[in-house]
């Protein structure tokens, strides 16, 4: 059994979290900034269907990626050589949420709820969540979205309509990530697409353990703005 969450009722500790479903921690609760700026901050996040209450998660082992571990293949190096897309950050972030919720692949849907999507853009109002998009021929054709605390990034979904287009917004993110002082970026659960970016898995004793100390830095206030170049 997983405890329910009333309205201000704590997260219980990580270390209760089930082994099966692997990290769900609790239910209920609500999705506003403070709930979620405090789950983050604990490496908790939400994650649920529709009709489902609020499910919270901390799973172990936990995917991340350090930004000096990037990995670009050979044929996304020449992608992103060829400069036939723009990168920006913070200009659609309702969109590419709401592009991460379509259907794709003969699905149905996904977990980004309108609730969710309300929440998050709320967070992303407070400049505590940010997205990087993939722009080719002023058309928005992939990107991502995460929130930001101190020095930590937490990934939240990607999407992409052009070959690249989510590895494309992916890498300029991860560079630019490193030239602010971030530390760890947040990718949750292992899959085979994240590891071949360079993500890896860690104990959630580990990540809790570098979260602590990441969250304390210093925020970078106000929209993102990109301002490296790629040495790839």
């Amino acid at each position: 059994m997983i405890p329910w969450l009333n309205p201000n009722d704590p997260f219980p500790p990580l270390d209760s979290a089930l082994r099966e479903p692997n990290g769900l921690l609790a239910a209920g609760g609500d999705l506003s900034p403070q709930r979620l700026i405090d789950a983050y901050s604990r490496g908790i996040f939400p994650w649920f269907n529709p009709g489902e209450p609020v499910l919270w998660w901390s799973p172990n082992p936990r995917m991340v990626l350090f930004p000096n571990e990037l990995k670009v293949s050979r044929s996304l190096r020449k992608t992103l050589k060829r400069h036939t897309y723009e990168v920006r950050a913070d200009t659609a972030f309702r969109q590419v949420m709401e592009a991460c919720a379509a259907p794709r692949d003969g699905h149905s849907g996904t977990w980004i709820t309108p609730a969710m999507i309300a929440a998050y853009t709320e967070l992303h109002r407070q400049s505590l969540a940010h997205s990087v998009e993939t722009w080719m021929d002023d058309q928005l054709v992939g990107g991502l979205y995460g929130v930001s605390l101190g020095r930590m990034f937490y990934g939240e979904s990607m999407f992409s309509l052009a070959t690249d287009a989510s590895k494309i917004a992916f890498v300029h993110l991860v560079r630019q990530l490193e030239r602010w002082g971030f530390g760890m970026i947040d990718c949750q659960m292992k899959t085979a697409h994240l590891a071949s970016l360079g993500a890896r898995e860690i104990p959630r004793a580990e990540f809790s353990q570098k979260l602590s100390e990441l969250v304390n830095f210093p925020g970078i206030n106000g929209a993102w703005r990109f301002d490296h170049e790629l040495a790839e």
